[in-house]
């Protein structure tokens, strides 16, 4: 089986890190250290997982980076107390708040609390805003900004495509379709936003040019589902049973990809398609958080 249509992440994401480390050495060079910091509420495991993963990238690309590690049980009010803190810190160019949070904190209001300026993860209404508007200068979040960065690089004509999204997630569903289907260059293209409550789906993917599933239903996307040649783009990350895996479980996406990469057109693989792709944006974020703060560098890229 051929795999000549895959979409390689890890080697964009590769050529997204250089320019981000451009970026950080013209910085640097101006007397700036871009710092990113991050927070994590309790021991999820998964959490501990992905902030490791973005520490060590953020190193090898000459961020700082700081992690700060509360118990479980802490008190809202005292979250929200160290984010007023270092929205004054000038020297803090974006923070993350890594999700899930424990229950009793409501993660609406813990967004909302991260200055605009230094909401890297995208989720502050204001930049939400921006990004519904079509207005310049906010973030966007980055799975879906890692997404278009994958279309863009790969050379998949948006403007004018028929594009499903499948999922309505504030994380990925609804700005990957605000993010499409601006009156902008490399968007312009008629989205259709698929969720659990939509009517004839599979009628729906059969339709589209590019195919974005982020509905987190392990192999939901079967090969009678796409049209031959459509682009398809995996985001789901779904946890499988599997007995015969050292750990008793496999990760898979939402695409079966062994139905599908043979019909797609192109087709990211899972892993190493949109997940190297997030961390790659969120990098990019913060850097340019960095230059709009301090008036350094091209913070419009």
């Amino acid at each position: 089986m051929s795999l000549d249509n895959l979409i390689d992440g890890r080697a964009i994401a590769k050529e997204v890190h250089a320019e981000t480390e451009a970026r950080v050495a013209a910085l640097k060079a101006d007397g700036v250290e871009p710092c990113l910091v991050f927070i994590r509420v309790g021991e999820d495991p998964a959490s501990r997982v992905y902030v490791g993963m973005k520490e060590r990238t953020a190193a090898k690309l000459g961020i700082r980076s700081e992690t700060t590690v509360l118990p479980e049980d802490t008190p809202e009010a005292e979250l929200l107390e160290l984010l007023e803190k270092l929205n004054a810190d000038d020297s803090v160019h974006g923070v993350l708040v890594q999700a899930p949070l424990p229950g009793h904190i409501d993660e609406t209001k813990v967004f909302s609390t991260v200055s605009p300026g230094k909401d890297i993860d995208g989720f502050h209404p204001v930049n939400v805003g921006k990004l519904m508007l079509g207005e310049g200068g906010g973030f966007v979040p980055c799975t879906p900004g890692g997404v278009h960065e994958l279309l863009i690089r790969s050379g998949v004509p948006v403007e004018g495509a028929k594009v499903v999204v499948l999922g309505r997630g504030n994380i990925v569903g609804k700005p990957m379709t605000a993010i499409l289907c601006q009156k902008d260059k490399h968007a312009n293209a008629t989205v259709t936003l698929c969720h659990s409550r939509s009517r004839d789906v599979a009628e729906h993917c059969r339709r589209a040019d590019i195919l974005v599933a982020a509905m987190g239903v392990a192999d939901f996307v079967k090969a009678d589902m796409c049209k031959p040649g459509a682009t398809v783009i995996d985001v789901g990350v779904n946890r499988v049973d599997d007995t015969a895996a050292e750990k008793g479980y496999r990760l898979v996406g939402d695409v079966d990809f062994a139905a599908v990469q043979p019909i797609a057109g192109k087709i990211t693989p899972n892993p190493g398609g949109v997940g190297p792709m997030t961390i790659a944006m969120l990098m990019r974020n913060t850097v340019r958080a960095a230059e709009q703060q301090t008036g350094k560098g091209n913070p419009t890229i």
